[in-house]
Order: C-alpha cells, then structure tokens, then sequence
C-alpha cells in the first residue's frame, strides 16, 4: 500500500482550503467564535480541520470513505486484518476488546497490574475476572508480566474463560515470551487480548519486544499517542481475524459504543499522520530512539547510587525481552524515593518524568528526544547524586505487594450494590465498593468485589505517607471508603 497517501488529513486540508460557510457544530466555527487568546496560541489551521462528521469527511461510527481509507492503511502498517481509530485513547481500546467477547458471569484471564481500563470494562459487562499475579522484580521493586507457567495453571483452573489478557510490554518496557502465550491460549480455543499501550515501535523493530499482532493474538489496543507522534487521547485497536475468535463487526459496534458522536478530527488527523511517518521511517525512528536511550543507559549507570537495568534482566519466564527506550533509573541507593526524584528534578531542573514509585523513576525515551535533552537529564541526574549520595541511609527495599485480595462479588454486583461510608482504617474484613489505584501507572490495589484485609490497608497508608499518587475513592483524602453494606465482617 502507498504509506505516503493521509487520506483523511489530505481531505481535511483540502475542506478548509475551499472556507466552506459552516453552519454546523462546532460553534466557534473555524476559531472565529472563541477566546482570542486560546485562538491566537492554537493558530488558524488547528481551528479549520476541527470539524465533525459531515459527509466529505466520512463518519468514524460507519466509516466508508477517507477515514476506511485511513485505518486500512494502519492496518496494513500495524500487521492487522482490521484497525480502529480511537479517540478515547486506549483505555476506550482496551474496554472495547473486553466488552468484545465478555458478556455477563463470563470469565477473563488477567495480571493483577493491569489498568484500571481493563477493570472498568469487566464493571460494563458483568464479568469476573480471574487474576494471575506478575512476576516480581526484586532488585528493583517493581512488577512485570505474568508469565507462560502462570498462565498454563491459570487455563486449567479455568478452561472456559472467554479470553486472556496480556500485559506487552509492560509500563517498564519489559515482555514475556508473547508468542508462547498466545498458542497455549489457543490451545485451549481461548483468544488473546494485548495491552500494547506502552508498545507502537515495536512494530518498526526487531530489537524491541515481539508485537501482538505477529504473535498471533486476536486484538491489541495501541498507544499511538504515547511513543508514535499522534496527539493525545488517539489510539488504535488492532485485531488479527485469522483465528476465528473475533468478530470484527461486534468489534465496530462497541467501539462505537464507547465513543463520542462529537468525534476530533485533529486527533484522527494526528492518527493517520503518525501511521505515515511510522510505515515510512519507523525502523529509522525506532533504531535513532533505542540508541538515544542506551547512550542515557550507559551514562546512568556511570552515577554513583543510581541504576539503569539493561539486557542483565533478560533470562527469565517474565522477562524474554525488553524495550530499552523505557529508562527506568533506580534511586534507592541515594536514600531517597522515586516520589522525592520526581519532585526534585521538577523543582531544580524543570524535568517532568513518566512516573515514580517507592525506588524509581521511569523516563520514555521516544523519536521527540534528542542528545540534548538526554544530556539535561544527565546533568540533572548527576547533580542529584552529588547531593544526596553519602547524605541518607539507603533505604532497605521491600517488595510489600499485599496477596490478591478475596474476590466476594463480582465487580458489577459490589460497583452497583448497597453501600455505606466506613473509616477506611477500620474497613478490614469489608467488601469495598469502588476503586483503589496508583496513577500513573493506574494499577489497582483494590476493585468493588474484593474483602479488604489489613495488608491492604496498611499498603496504601505507606504509599499516601511518602507522596505516592493513590486516588480512586470518592473520599480523595482516603480517610473513608464505599463499601457494601453487611451484618457481619468477612473475617
């Protein structure tokens, strides 16, 4: 196929090239209706192409034109039989694929550190999930996949699930052998699902970790936004028919489903842009980021009480491989938190970062980085290791992961049940009834369903104590919780 081609973002400029006299949403009707200021940052262009779905255009809901013409297109790039757009990011990706072969009491295989997505879209369809715990890292504090042996165990507990979820690559870059998963689930006629959201280059590489769609899963939910140029809340659902487990109109019916009828051009437009610019110069792109990425590795590990993993992790169940653009720098040896590196390299240096956790911060190397950005960072880091080495005791790591808790309902039957508001250090032995997570990277410790124990309560007083980012409950300062309403505790 002709990748140079960006037939929908072609037709977008050509509709604002003939000043059409509008009398349709939007209202501010090519930036003349807004504030004078926002249009004078955003510019004229941005303003133009922020049209809906009129018939040059095609309709994202029942595309037949410029926008089938374009996720063909990324299909073909992707290695998929059909691809979709996505302009509810790939949290709207991720729900589609569940909602697309789970329906009410059905089962769905998943890690315990999937994103809060995937447990929302287990809410929508009345699943239950059966989770299978990740592999821990123990020199660095940190989880990642579930691996081929979890799973074999998990599939013969529960041969009827609808479908298994894999994590690939993980938020830190780093995968299990994919392909080994997918034929054990096929073996068993179960299809794969992939979060791939932390995974577009590695369509363009084969340094990088193995890709969903030529490991043979079923639907892959792709951040096209996150590593591969579009602009935010765009994404693609990527899915493999040949195996017979997925139906792609079912999948066009609930994708349309979940998303806005006010559909954003621009972010469709920055979609079919990024397709062009990955099928032509991906491996370019690719190659130019992992280099960049191994020069900041190289150099980490030069800083003393800092460290970057690399290859060294390879060899394990969950660990087959890994993506060197996720830079994940272990600080625990300069006696401070991930939290407190994160907040100092804001505060001196103007640095923002993925995400921190107890022991580390995480930094995505991606095509919009160069030597001089690498070298910020560097002399950031450095500075921080002159400050701090020698000042603080090293903290002891702990991976103090609580053991999945008890699933008493299923997530839909506690999300809608009877509630009361209890103190949450009083709630041991009580089925919660709304969400607790991390974000980033949106990892639940809690979900509706599940008996709070008091590992769990005392996990996530350690993380509010030093910083971390726990939200979920109604109560945002966590001092009390939703949970269902009982005579008796559970224990």
């Amino acid at each position: 196929m002709d990748h140079s081609r960006t037939p929908l973002f072609t037709a977008l400029k050509e509709h604002a090239a003939k000043n059409p006299v509008q009398f349709h949403i939007p209202g501010h009707k090519k930036g003349l209706g807004t504030d004078a200021e926002f249009r004078e940052f955003i510019g004229d262009n941005a303003f133009s192409i922020d049209l809906i779905n009129i018939a040059p255009l095609d309709d994202l809901h029942q595309p037949t034109g410029v926008i089938e013409e374009a996720q063909k297109l990324a299909a073909d790039a992707f290695g998929a039989d059909h691809t979709y757009f996505s302009v509810q990011g790939t949290s709207g990706a991720i729900m589609t694929m569940i909602m697309s072969v789970c329906s009410p009491g059905d089962k769905i295989i998943v890690p315990r550190n999937v994103h809060k997505s995937v447990l929302s879209a287990i809410i929508f369809t009345g699943a239950k999930p059966v989770f299978v715990s990740p592999a821990q890292d123990s020199n660095v504090g940190i989880d990642h996949g579930i691996t081929i042996s979890s799973v074999r165990k998990a599939l013969k507990r529960h041969p009827d699930a609808k479908a298994v979820l894999v994590i690939n690559p993980t938020y830190f870059g780093v995968s299990a052998n994919l392909k080994e998963i997918v034929d054990l689930a096929h073996s068993y006629n179960v299809p794969v699902l992939v979060d791939e959201a932390h995974g577009v280059l590695i369509h363009f590489h084969e340094e990088l970790p193995m890709s969903a769609m030529e490991a043979g899963a079923d639907m892959a939910a792709t951040s096209v936004h996150k590593l591969g140029g579009s602009m935010t809340q765009s994404s693609v659902l990527n899915v493999n028919t040949k195996n017979g487990y997925i139906n792609p109109y079912r999948v066009q019916t609930i994708i349309s489903m979940l998303t806005t009828t006010s559909t954003s051009y621009i972010l469709l437009a920055s979609l079919d842009t990024s397709r062009r610019s990955l099928a032509l110069h991906g491996r370019e792109m690719a190659a130019r980021t992992i280099e960049l990425a191994q020069y900041a590795r190289h150099e980490v590990n030069k800083i003393e009480g800092l460290y970057s993993f690399g290859k060294e992790i390879l060899g394990g169940e969950a660990t087959y491989s890994y993506d060197p653009t996720k830079l994940t720098i272990h600080v625990r040896h300069l006696g401070i938190t991930g939290y407190e590196t994160e907040n100092w390299l804001r505060d001196h240096y103007n640095i923002e970062v993925e995400l921190s956790d107890m022991y580390n911060i995480l930094c995505l190397i991606t095509p919009g980085d160069n030597r001089e950005t690498i070298d910020i960072l560097l002399t950031a880091l450095r500075e921080l290791s002159n400050q701090y080495m020698h000042v603080n005791e090293i903290n002891e790591l702990v991976v103090k992961t609580p053991e999945i808790p008890q699933l008493s309902l299923i997530p839909r039957d506690a999300f809608y049940g009877d509630t009361e508001v209890v103190p949450f250090k009083e709630s041991a032995g009580r089925i919660i009834a709304e969400f607790i997570y991390v974000y980033p990277p949106g990892i639940p410790i809690l979900l509706p369903g599940e008996v709070i124990s008091q590992e769990n309560i005392d996990y996530i007083i350690d993380h509010v104590e030093v910083g971390l980012p726990v939200k979920g409950p109604e109560d945002r300062s966590i001092q009390n919780v939703k949970v269902i309403v009982e005579t008796d505790p559970i224990f």
